[in-house]
């Protein structure tokens, strides 16, 4: 009896121990800040900032404010804030509203709503210009050197990624 006792006591503790979790989050901002660090440069200058950020409390600053804010946020809401990635630039032209998704850009003209998308394959290595009526491709990587881009009349044109390069791509604008 002893023992069945014991073992109906253990599945209910599992069982509770599995139905109880929580959500801890995904401590979103000390994640960024982790990732900014490991593009610093060489393995010993990410370990120097990786120290000085612990010396000067930024990943504890972090850390908190993901515990106490930014987790909770994503805990009601269902969504990260530190994925809300939308950006307002001011032009001559008018306000943008760029959203950004994670695969490309959703670009709108805040005056008139009209909108377009720029998306980037990966399997292409290009960027396209997406309307309601079709996608153009604007940019294609073709290795570290050289990419294709659309010219005026929307042939692609081999550029070198070159102040010359540029500045002979440029020139076909004007």
């Amino acid at each position: 009896m002893k023992k069945t006792t014991m073992t109906v006591a253990t599945l209910l503790l599992l069982a509770g121990t599995l139905s109880l979790n929580s959500c801890i989050g995904s401590f979103a901002l000390t994640k960024k800040v982790m990732t900014w660090n490991n593009q610093v440069g060489n393995k010993f200058l990410n370990e120097l900032v990786f120290f000085a950020f612990w010396v000067l409390p930024v990943y504890e600053v972090t850390a908190l404010a993901d515990v106490l804010v930014i987790n909770s946020i994503e805990f009601w809401s269902g969504s990260n804030p530190m994925e809300a990635s939308t950006k307002v630039i001011d032009t001559e032209h008018g306000r943008y509203l760029i959203a950004c998704d994670g695969k490309g850009y959703d670009i709108t003209l805040e005056r008139t709503g009209e909108s377009f998308r720029l998306d980037f394959s990966e399997s292409e290595q290009t960027w396209s210009l997406v309307t309601e009526e079709a996608s153009y491709p604007i940019m294609t990587f073709v290795d570290d050197n050289h990419v294709k881009m659309v010219q005026p009349d929307g042939d692609m044109r081999m550029v070198d990624l070159t102040e010359q390069g540029v500045m002979a791509y440029a020139a076909l604008g004007r």
